[in-house]
């Protein structure tokens, strides 16, 4: 088992952790770890900050996941007869119409205060502890995951406090994100010296100096948008501090990255949420999106749902011949492993609710076919209907493949979930490129933009690049890291947040950022609504 979920288990064994909003500063600390009791071993810091990791992973591929997805066109989970519709708050992500009550908006402020939170409360009791190579690296380690966290809140909400007090009874201030962009910049600065270069299972999961990097790379890139600055020269110093010295390299295979048997063994991976079908849940993928037809193919434990697809102009950017990422789509008609077509007994009626036929409930046999075009039964509650075509509305997505071993009373699976990965890091060197920087050498080679994008292609055995535009690159991007959470974050950057999509037609440019919580405004008086909320 490796190293991090070993370390997440026992920290969960040794440490009751209190995860609370922000501006609820004063809970107290429950922990067997106390100042006359603190950890002064490498394995004991390491399993003190177990917390923090329980808490990245605990809504990370769920909540987190659903606002920066179900946002764009990457992902949809339609109405189907009603059935999925829990109040409408998928269909309002989509069609960019939510508000400061929904349940994401609140659910993600809280996990992602929380976590910082949680860094705050184990960095104090880290304080007290005798000066030593492992204090040095914890504290990094948790400056680093702090500094993450507020990137993460930043990215969605724009304005928010910056918090690095535990205990403090006094409502933290409201900050621009100009403010927080730079107080990410100085924490993961200070902070690098400290942290690990080791990479593999010892660091998996864990901050490195790497994360560091890839986290100064991500916020270079989206500088310009973010604090009206481009920053596109040092995102590509950042990116060469990982390439140049970072020791990664592409998988051979693009389906291994994802596998339930994923780890510190994939070559390109630089932080993961590691999950554990077992003890750290929070991935559900195969739960929420695939079709209970499907459980004999991949010897499922569990019926999965049908909720979670995508939309038919997202997939229809999947069509490069021979390219490898083609194949983490389900789409067409369904077989089975040995090659058997996969058969729903049902009848005309249950079939198409619309067939009007002689036979409604003659007994047939229906070769299952995803579709990838959805047409709505029920526009107002985007409902594309539950009979079997219903079912079948939309590709499916198999990238984080199907676990056998998945739990099967709660359903959750084995794959950890990349964060930043090598590719991720070549592909915003080759758009910094783009958008003005200059081509860097590393390690002997000159990097232009269509060398880095081709290297990606290549990997996917997709053909190769004559010439790569800003436009390639987004499509290559929605390509190799769909479902990756990072959608939401290139359509804003390339100022296509705002385009049609799906069922969506809003254009609001306010809903680039999403509203503060009604609930934590009125628990912080000092926390103003973003712009559009009022």
């Amino acid at each position: 088992m490796l190293h991090i979920k070993n370390s997440i288990r026992l920290s969960v064994l040794l440490a009751v952790s209190a995860f609370s909003a922000c501006t609820n500063l004063d809970v107290p600390i429950e922990s067997v770890y106390t100042e006359e009791n603190f950890p002064t071993t490498e394995e004991g810091f390491i399993a003190a900050t177990g917390p923090v990791y329980t808490q990245l992973a605990s809504r990370f591929a769920v909540d987190y996941w659903r606002m920066q997805e179900f946002s764009t066109d990457e992902a949809i989970i339609p109405a189907r007869d009603g059935n999925y519709d829990d109040g409408g708050q998928y269909r309002v992500l989509h069609k960019h119409e939510w508000n400061p009550d929904h349940t994401n908006v609140k659910g993600v402020w809280e996990w992602g205060f929380g976590g910082i939170n949680t860094t705050n409360r184990i960095m104090r009791l880290f304080e007290p502890a005798p000066e030593s190579a492992a204090k040095t690296t914890a504290i990094a380690e948790m400056r680093t995951m702090r500094a993450l966290f507020h990137f993460f809140m930043m990215d969605l909400y724009a304005n928010i406090p910056i918090v690095t007090e535990w205990g403090s009874s006094e409502p933290p201030e409201q900050k621009t994100r100009a403010e927080v962009f730079t107080f990410i910049e100085t924490e993961l600065k200070a902070a690098i010296p400290g942290l690990s270069a080791e990479t593999g299972a010892f660091t998996y999961g864990r901050p490195t100096k790497w994360l560091a990097f890839a986290i100064l790379t991500k916020m270079y890139l989206n500088a310009a948008y973010y604090i009206g600055t481009p920053m596109n020269t040092q995102a590509v110093a950042m990116a060469d501090s990982i390439l140049a010295k970072g020791g990664y390299k592409l998988e051979a295979s693009f389906a291994a990255i994802f596998m339930p048997d994923n780890g510190p063994q994939i070559t390109e991976t630089i932080f993961a949420v590691p999950y554990d079908a077992n003890q750290i849940f929070g991935n559900q993928f195969s739960r929420f999106g695939l079709h209970p037809a499907l459980v004999d193919k991949y010897d499922l434990p569990f019926r999965p749902s049908i909720a979670q697809s995508t939309i038919a102009s997202f997939y229809a950017k999947f069509n490069l011949p021979d390219d490898e990422r083609n194949n983490t789509w389900l789409a067409g008609k369904q077989y089975e492993a040995n090659g058997d077509p996969i058969l729903i007994r049902t009848t005309n009626k249950a079939l198409d609710n619309s067939y009007n036929g002689p036979n409604p409930n003659a007994e047939i046999q229906w070769h299952l076919e995803f579709f990838p075009e959805m047409p709505l039964i029920r526009e107002a509650t985007m409902d594309v209907g539950n009979d079997e075509l219903g079912k079948a509305r939309g590709v499916r997505s198999i990238k984080y493949f199907p676990d056998k071993n998945a739990n099967p009373q709660e359903r959750h699976s084995n794959n950890d979930v990349p964060v930043f990965r090598l590719a991720d890091i070549m592909l915003m060197k080759a758009e910094a490129i783009l958008r003005g920087a200059a081509p860097t050498a590393v390690n002997g080679e000159l990097q232009t933009a269509l060398l880095l994008v081709n290297k990606i292609r290549a990997r996917a055995k997709a053909p190769e690049l004559g010439n790569v535009t800003l436009d390639d690159m987004l499509d290559e991007r929605a390509r190799e890291l769909a479902w990756e959470t990072w959608r939401r974050n290139d359509l804003i950057r390339f100022g296509k947040f705002e385009d049609s999509w799906g069922f969506k037609t809003d254009n609001d440019v306010n809903k680039r950022i999403y509203p503060i919580p009604t609930s934590e405004r009125s628990l912080n008086p000092k926390l103003d609504q973003n712009p559009g909320y009022n």
